[in-house]
């Protein structure tokens, strides 16, 4: 899976992509599985990069317990999904498949925050922890402006 995108700024702290492409190798498998587990496992990349994050008290209980705390990218987050698909059979199974959920989710996390250190490569911006919802990542900007200006 490769990610190629261009981050798009909006000065409100959230990161937006004009889109979302990958080559992936699968086994054989049904055409539209492929389609549904690849773009659900990207928008759960971007979901684990921008949003998904959970929260605990003092003695390890939960925090973020509604999905009123707890967010997942929605339509508006996840750009246009451009996937093509090289079809080479497993030789580990009598059917040939292979998982392709996984590729989606694994690689596209870290190419979306390494976009955003990037482009936020004029503040000095060093993004180590996820998920980087909009306020965290306008407190890196503020940051990185204020050390330039010293």
């Amino acid at each position: 899976m490769r990610f190629r995108g261009r981050l798009l700024g909006s000065g409100e702290g959230t990161a937006r992509f004009s889109a979302h492409s990958g080559c992936l190798n699968r086994g054989v498998i049904a055409a539209l599985i492929d389609e549904g587990q690849t773009r659900g496992g990207i928008a759960h990349g971007i979901g684990n990069a921008l949003f998904e994050w959970m929260g605990y008290d003092e003695s390890g209980q939960p925090t973020t317990t509604t999905f009123a705390d707890y967010l997942l990218p929605t339509a508006t987050e996840v750009p246009r999904i451009s996937a093509s698909y090289r079809e080479s059979p497993s030789p580990l199974n009598p059917l040939g498949v292979k998982g392709v959920g996984e590729s989606g989710v694994i690689a596209t996390a870290p190419a979306v925050i390494s976009a955003i250190e990037n482009a936020l490569e004029p503040f000095g911006v060093k993004i180590e922890q996820v998920p980087l919802p909009p306020q965290k990542l306008l407190d890196l900007i503020e940051r990185g402006r204020r050390s330039a200006q010293q």
